[in-house]
């Protein structure tokens, strides 16, 4: 269906190129027909917003030109369909996508083949538990139905770590549930669901809809202490961070941990494109934070700090250009 989709859509496309008479991608070769995919996350979560914010700036921007954004089960689903050649785009974890670039974590002894466009904004890990429950740290989440999100996604991979670092097996001290968001704050509404683990930018819609149609129903646990735990173990990968209590209108700020986002891309994105699409994040950075506040919070110092993932050539060239 997708190569289809390539095919109706290059064949537009290609009319639409010739009928141009100029515009700011330098590329005359159209890549898969000019049709791209981008892989994002749930519909509720804030991968869906910025993907498909940079999707429409894209398509604008670079005649000729398509990308698509998709709706997925996020990180880990990304980077193993980047990898099988179904996306050539998509945003993960920075974690996940280490552990994918060298082929370990939820990837034994397969790297995927993926190569980094830029480092993005941070991804925060938030806790949900229900107000008057006795839980006041992870810890007290033994024998507690936790969705940790979908299978292999960033949020899963993160939380599981969490828990861990809390003295928790996740796959044996937890009923572990791994929900999408939308699952799960249903679940936390009718009591099916004991607590969420969610790991993204902020806000997240779907935690903003859960906390202002309950209001009152449900609080968020401090994190903070897991760090060092998770760091001794994942070589200093995560960082401490709060979110600010005008966030979500919490009572206080909420002292948690953080891991970067990557957009990363495949490696036979031509050199040129890949160059454009960097490009793209920059010259419009003020339009890709319309669709979500997060698409301002990376600079051009840090988006090239991708390692171990490396930086495609394309994308290289457009840093060391400054």
């Amino acid at each position: 269906m997708r190569r289809l989709a390539r095919t109706l859509l290059g064949g537009v496309l290609a009319l639409a190129t010739l009928a141009a008479c100029s515009g700011e991608s330098e590329s005359d070769d159209r890549y898969h027909d000019g049709m791209l995919f981008l892989a994002t996350g749930n519909t509720t979560g804030v991968y869906y917003q910025l993907g498909g914010g940079y999707a429409d700036l894209v398509s604008k921007y670079l005649p000729g030109y398509q990308l698509r954004s998709e709706p997925t089960g996020a990180s880990g689903e990304n980077v193993t369909r980047v990898d099988s050649g179904d996306m050539d785009l998509a945003l993960s974890h920075a974690d996940t996508a280490a552990d994918g670039a060298l082929g370990q974590g939820v990837f034994p002894g397969k790297p995927q083949s993926i190569v980094a466009l830029a480092r993005l904004y941070d991804n925060i890990a938030q806790v949900v538990v229900p107000a008057g429950a006795k839980v006041r740290t992870l810890a007290d989440l033994r024998g507690k139905r936790v969705s940790t999100g979908t299978l292999n996604s960033g949020t899963d991979v993160v939380a599981g770590r969490m828990l861990a670092a809390a003295g928790l097996d996740p796959d044996r001290d937890i009923v572990r549930l791994r929900w999408s968001l939308p699952e799960t704050t249903k679940g936390m509404k009718d009591g099916s669901v004991d607590a969420l683990i969610f790991v993204a930018g902020l806000p997240a819609v779907g935690i903003t809809e859960l906390l202002t149609t309950a209001p009152g129903q449900f609080t968020f646990l401090q994190a903070a202490d897991l760090l060092k735990g998770m760091n001794d173990q994942y070589n200093g990968i995560y960082q401490g961070v709060k979110i600010q209590k005008a966030t979500y209108g919490t009572p206080t700020d909420i002292a948690t941990v953080a891991i970067p986002t990557m957009l990363v891309c495949s490696p036979d994105l031509p050199e040129q494109l890949a160059y454009d699409l960097t490009r793209v994040l920059f010259d419009h950075q003020s339009e890709l934070a319309l669709a979500h506040p997060d698409g301002e919070h990376f600079t051009q110092s840090t988006a090239k700090l991708t390692s171990p993932v490396p930086l495609h050539p394309g994308a290289r060239r457009f840093y060391e250009q400054g």
